[in-house]
């Protein structure tokens, strides 16, 4: 089952919800700032991204600026802010079996459909 980490707020995840109806392959929706994934499951996901932690990061987020920019962080301490705020969790994030990729841009979803 394919699943997409999507905030509807954000225009990239809804044009990454919008490429994944338009694929006619079923999906289920994950509203990430509502159902948080957990440090389990964060660490699962940069596993099928293949990227460290820092790379999952919304770094011009104010959260990020003020409390953690320019600070040497750990990949757990990186992984515990985006449980704490899923705010800095790049979106969307779309996964299909052990593989994900973050949808920006939106070429990189249909890449992964394509799989």
């Amino acid at each position: 089952m394919i699943k997409i980490y999507h905030n509807p707020r954000c225009s990239k995840s809804r044009l990454g919800l919008s490429a994944l109806e338009a694929s006619g392959e079923p999906f289920k929706i994950v509203k990430y700032l509502e159902d948080i994934p957990t440090k389990k499951e964060l660490k699962e996901l940069l596993g099928y991204l293949n990227l460290p932690a820092g790379e999952l990061v919304r770094k011009n987020e104010a959260i990020w600026k003020e409390q953690y920019r320019g600070k040497d962080l750990t990949e757990d301490e990186i992984i515990t802010a985006m449980v704490q705020h899923p705010k800095l969790i790049e979106r969307p994030i779309v996964v299909k079996g052990d593989k994900a990729v973050i949808g920006r841009p939106t070429e990189n979803i249909l890449e992964l459909l394509k799989e």
